[in-house]
């Protein structure tokens, strides 16, 4: 069996809370559907935060109950506090995520409390989730680790110090985000090499940004020190509304190309991916979409990692008329 990693899509909840309008529940509905349908089995279907402060998301409790229904994926869901938590919880989520950022002004900017509140918090969700469900995942993603508009440089030794103690408050895993896009590929080796020292096995996901075009350049150095769960997004959907400059998550369609041309499996079939695009862009008519991929379609000669021949259709047929 070729090597193999776990793509996540953030698209239904990290991109849709960038963007300006509301995407319908319908359509929203449609859209993880069509992700799943596509072979993607981690979704981050939304997050439970007031509905002042997010709208576009004020539906992720009926969300998340659709999301339960499609066979063989983990339903995941943002919750940056308690409240949150019991209410994802209660909505039947398989997987927590929590922001607990390593950059303090930031900190204050996306969830009104210190570094040091937020593992606090950490600590009281780690309690009700053994209480309530014990079965459920949870992740801690440390945003802005590589970098903060706000703040500007962000020590590597707090951020290394902030992943242990998010594992010691109960996080299951702990993985590195690029909020801002500021992470080259030498930072991003350096960085988990050294989380992966200090937390071993609790050592999780990177969530790259594109916002200064090194996205799959890190996505490739995280990969070549071991890192196989990668966070990203459908046409690049996203960003940090708290964080100025922060624009571009990694394009799935062009993730799920670099991977399987390199032979490495993500179970994920890009004409599939493509048809899920088109349902996104019915939803949001107008709204930009990225990718390189979708744009140029496959090589000749392309197979999967798996030895799957693509179907015959070319990509570029499947994205006609989509921006």
């Amino acid at each position: 069996m070729p090597a193999t990693v776990l793509i996540s899509e953030v698209g239904p909840r990290d991109g849709l809370q960038s963007v300006a309008r509301t995407l319908p529940l319908a359509h929203k509905l449609a859209w993880v559907t069509a992700l799943h349908a596509a072979g993607l089995r981690e979704i981050e279907v939304g997050s439970f935060v007031p509905a002042a402060r997010l709208p576009q998301l004020a539906d992720t409790a009926a969300v998340v109950d659709h999301a339960r229904t499609l066979p063989g994926l983990t339903v995941v869901a943002l919750v940056p506090n308690l409240q949150g938590a019991r209410a994802a919880i209660a909505a039947g989520v398989h997987k927590l995520t929590v922001p607990v950022s390593a950059s303090a002004a930031h900190s204050l900017a996306n969830v009104r409390k210190t570094r040091e509140q937020m593992v606090d918090e950490l600590r009281r969700i780690a309690a009700l989730r053994a209480d309530l469900a014990p079965q459920v995942g949870l992740e801690v993603g440390l945003s802005t680790a590589f970098g903060c508009t706000l703040q500007g440089l962000v020590p590597e030794d707090e951020v290394i110090a902030l992943a242990e103690q998010v594992v010691a408050a109960g996080a299951d895993e702990v993985g590195l985000s690029d909020t801002t896009g500021m992470a080259d590929p030498a930072q991003v080796r350096r960085l988990f090499r050294r989380l992966q020292a200090a937390v071993g096995r609790h050592a999780g996901a990177a969530h790259l940004h594109n916002t200064r075009g090194l996205g799959l350049a890190n996505c490739l150095a995280a990969f070549d020190v071991g890192v196989t769960s990668f966070d990203s997004s459908q046409a690049g959907l996203g960003g940090c509304p708290y964080a100025p400059g922060a624009s571009g998550n990694v394009v799935t369609e062009d993730l799920v190309f670099l991977f399987e041309r390199m032979g490495v499996h993500t179970g994920v079939d890009l004409h599939r991916l493509v048809a899920a695009r088109a349902v996104l862009q019915r939803g949001l008519p107008g709204e930009p979409l990225h990718g390189m991929v979708p744009e140029a379609g496959l090589p000749p000669g392309f197979v999967y990692a798996d030895g799957r021949q693509p179907d015959a259709d070319p990509l570029r047929a499947a994205t006609a008329g989509l921006a």
